[in-house]
């Protein structure tokens, strides 16, 4: 008997420490559950309270897609600037230097027109989305139609036969600094390819999808050797290539037209046997071998000066219609 009553005791106790330990662990598992539905329910409430964390999220994801559609695309205007260091020129500064592997804007006013150059300092290559043509009434333009008095001096230009060929003329809407000038054939600039290019655009208004390719002989010359324009006009896509040389001459080595009288031959014929004794230079005060306006009335002549004056083969005709200065 006096074991029993011991042993008793002693049963109750072991089942009763068997029923706390079955008990508790319930009871810590809801509390980890309730641990992390806290977790996650205060992670909701700072989200709904700070919403930028979630827009971070998308914003990332965002940049992933839209890298991967990026790349599966034809590059962009901005993505021409790769490799390039962007920078400003005024767009009047004679000054003949270019800046290697630089981009500029060479468009007048508002206008967007790019030039970029090679790792030589040469001009190669221009782009404009839209060509807009100069407007008279609102832009401030000289009476010759020019935004500037003069145009940049590369090196190149100080030959008889080049001008400082404006890429993108004054018409169309571009600067005279050296990152639109290069020293190119008169006649070509004048008469030839280079001005039936600019009068073309002229007559229709503008032009969009613009593009200018330069090539040269060497990379130690500043004057081109041919160029290759792109263009879109009334929907129509048009690529002119000409090399930069006298047109005439060239179609005349080809054999394309018969030999023709030089206009100093044409005008000889048609002018007083005192105008073949005319000396340029008295008018050319510049002695640049181009006349202008003004130093051709200084030296007494009046306006316009005709085709058939013994000047206008030394004078620029803007709009190409047979007068300058009218």
């Amino acid at each position: 008997m006096h074991f029993s009553y011991i042993t008793i005791p002693l049963a109750v106790l072991l089942m009763t420490g068997c029923t706390d330990t079955e008990t508790t662990s319930p009871t810590e598992q809801a509390t980890q559950q309730e641990d992390t539905t806290t977790q996650k329910t205060d992670a909701t409430k700072d989200a709904d309270q700070h919403p930028e964390k979630k827009a971070d999220t998308r914003t990332v994801k965002q940049s992933k897609d839209t890298k991967a559609s990026t790349e599966s695309k034809t590059p962009t205007a901005k993505d021409s600037f790769t490799g390039y260091k962007k920078i400003t020129v005024d767009g009047g500064d004679l000054s003949g230097s270019r800046q290697a592997n630089v981009v500029v804007d060479i468009g007048f006013g508002d206008r967007k027109y790019w030039a970029f150059t090679n790792e030589h300092g040469q001009l190669v290559r221009v782009i404009a989305k839209k060509i807009t043509l100069q407007n008279d009434e609102t832009e401030d333009v000289t009476r010759d139609g020019r935004y500037y008095s003069d145009e940049a001096k590369v090196p190149g230009v100080e030959r008889p036969d080049l001008d400082e060929g404006h890429i993108i003329a004054d018409s169309l809407g571009g600067v005279s600094n050296a990152y639109n000038i290069t020293p190119q054939d008169s006649t070509l600039n004048r008469h030839g390819d280079q001005a039936y290019m600019e009068d073309v655009i002229r007559k229709a208004g503008g032009a969009t999808n613009f593009e200018a390719q330069i090539t040269y002989p060497d990379t130690s010359t500043m004057i081109p050797s041919a160029y290759q324009y792109t263009y879109t006009v009334r929907g129509n896509t048009v690529v002119d290539r000409f090399k930069n040389g006298n047109p005439d001459e060239t179609n005349a080595a080809l054999g394309l037209t018969k030999k023709k009288k030089t206009k100093t031959e044409a005008t000889a014929k048609s002018t007083p046997d005192t105008a073949k004794t005319e000396d340029v230079s008295r008018v050319d005060t510049d002695g640049n071998g181009q006349v202008t306006i003004q130093e051709a009335k200084d030296a007494g002549y009046a306006m316009p000066i005709t085709e058939k004056h013994w000047l206008y083969q030394y004078m620029r005709d803007n709009d190409h219609d047979g007068m300058v200065g009218e």
